[in-house]
């Protein structure tokens, strides 16, 4: 007996088992691809470890800047060399002619220049790409004033002025030797008045002492009072250091 299928049967069969086929097919296709997608997307960490390096070589070079300083004594009419100090350490000489240059790291600094054992001292800022210049002409002047200032301790006045019934004298110490020394000025100032009483006009003078510890190298300002008499309209001469007495 023949077994008799329909050819539509046939037809039917053939595209389901087509149908599993492309499915089966475009299953794996998927995975393929979401297997390709993910793999790029581990490859951008690299930029951080530039920026790291780039840091530290900033910091590296910034430690070592440093900046410039000019030293003076422009205007002095003694051609003596004298010398430069720079934080505790001599760092070369300086005259009229010859600025001394120096190249420092930055920061503050403490520049002194020395007649001697006398020495001008000052304090400067240094700061990369900035040119900074301290002069000490005037100081040094001011020392070149006495008469042989260095070979003997001496004392003079630098200021005064009217202060009540009386005056105030600024004194200045200078002691260029090696060791300490007690230095006592004597200081007298003439002066007239009015007196209260008969109205005559007078005269007198107000005399004072000033002791002082000067350190050896060094020089030490003091002010010293002087009154006067009661009386009014006062006037009065320039005062003047009677005697230096020197321990």
């Amino acid at each position: 007996m023949k077994l008799i299928v329909p050819f539509s049967l046939c037809i039917v069969v053939g595209l389901i088992v087509a149908t599993g086929c492309v499915t089966t097919t475009t299953k794996h296709a998927e995975n393929t691809t979401t297997t390709i997608t993910i793999t790029p997307t581990v490859t951008t960490p690299g930029s951080g470890v530039n920026k790291t390096a780039n840091t530290t070589s900033n910091s590296t070079s910034v430690s070592n800047l440093k900046g410039s300083l000019r030293v003076s004594i422009s205007g002095i009419l003694n051609p003596a060399n004298l010398t430069v100090i720079l934080d505790n350490e001599t760092v070369g000489a300086v005259s009229p002619a010859n600025p001394l240059y120096l190249i420092t790291s930055e920061g503050n600094h403490t520049v002194m220049v020395c007649m001697d054992s006398v020495c001008e001292q000052e304090s400067v800022m240094t700061k990369f790409g900035t040119y900074v210049t301290v002069d000490f002409s005037d100081r040094v002047k001011k020392n070149m004033k006495f008469p042989n200032p260095l070979a003997r301790p001496d004392a003079r006045i630098l200021d005064y002025f009217k202060n009540g019934n009386g005056i105030s004298v600024h004194v200045e110490f200078i002691n260029p030797s090696k060791e300490d020394l007690m230095m006592m000025a004597s200081v007298s100032c003439g002066y007239s008045y009015i007196d209260d009483r008969t109205s005559f006009k007078m005269g007198d003078s107000a005399k004072g002492k000033l002791l002082q510890n000067v350190k050896a190298g060094q020089r030490v300002t003091a002010t010293l009072d002087l009154y006067f008499v009661s009386g009014r309209s006062y006037s009065f001469d320039i005062p003047a250091i009677d005697e230096l007495t020197i321990k």
